[in-house]
């Protein structure tokens, strides 16, 4: 199908966001910060934090609302947005981005003027917080969480927005794109079949979805690791939480772009 002026502009958009390693900042998380994330990994375990990313999955999905996106958007259903219009569904996802921004925003401000009491109510906080973010945006686009295969794709977005380096990110890129092919052209025994023969390429990275939950986790824990200092805890956990919240909002709005893109067959992949 032929594409139009705005969604050739948005292939564009999202090829870039592919291409675009982790910020500077977000390196420095992975290099300096590496003896206070020690400290924080003994008193908050990975494992804790994994369990928080599973409750919270579910929280997300419970929180996430769907009648004032079918309200805005003018549809009968989400189902309808699927198909609607790709420059309208933006329009919706950046309404529901910049409010999470702001809610997340205050929340780390608020808790992290309590230093690290305070991230034991953070985090988890900031996990619903994003998984809600990323389950709204899909909404804006037609696409409810529903199946297995969505709830990996809502992990991997979160891996990919939360990547310290290209490598992370490329993990979490191939394992989106592996799960658009498993939602729609295959299931997953025969996904499985592939991986075992050495025949899935980029889909493999399907079978480390677990792997990059761990690495999502203690990226997390990096980003807030000066949050446990009281004095400065305030503006950190304000700042920290609304610059993630503001790339989870873009990872999902991109993911979601070339899904939407992909199953109007408006494109073959970026």
């Amino acid at each position: 199908m032929h594409l139009t002026k705005y969604e050739n502009t948005q292939v564009a958009e999202i090829r870039k966001w592919k291409a675009e390693e982790p910020s500077v900042v977000s390196k420095a998380f992975g290099i300096i910060l590496s003896p206070i994330t020690w400290l924080i990994n003994k008193i908050i375990p990975v494992a804790a934090i994994q369990g928080a990313l599973d409750f919270s999955s579910s929280a997300a999905e419970w929180l996430t609302d769907t009648k004032d996106i079918i309200r805005d958007a003018g549809v009968n259903s989400v189902d309808a947005l699927k198909t609607h219009d790709l420059e309208k569904s933006d329009g919706l996802a950046n309404e529901v981005h910049n409010w999470a921004i702001g809610i997340g925003t205050a929340e780390g401000g608020a808790t992290g003027a309590a230093g690290l009491p305070g991230m034991a109510v953070d985090i988890p906080a900031i996990i619903v917080l994003a998984l809600r973010t990323i389950h709204k945006i899909g909404v804006c686009y037609g696409y409810e969480v529903k199946t297995k295969h969505d709830k990996d794709f809502v992990l991997a977005i979160m891996a990919a927005s939360g990547a310290n380096d290209m490598g992370e990110k490329i993990a979490a890129l191939s394992t989106l794109r592996a799960i658009e092919v498993a939602i729609t052209k295959e299931t997953w025994k025969q996904l499985a079949q592939k991986a075992a023969t050495n025949q899935m390429g980029k889909e493999a990275g399907v079978i480390g979805i677990k792997s990059l939950a761990k690495q999502l986790g203690i990226n997390i824990t990096k980003r807030k690791a000066l949050q446990a200092i009281p004095v400065i805890g305030a503006v950190v956990g304000a700042s920290v939480n609304g610059w993630y919240i503001k790339e989870v909002g873009w990872a999902a709005r991109r993911a979601f772009q070339e899904r939407w893109l992909i199953e109007n067959q408006k494109i073959l992949e970026i």
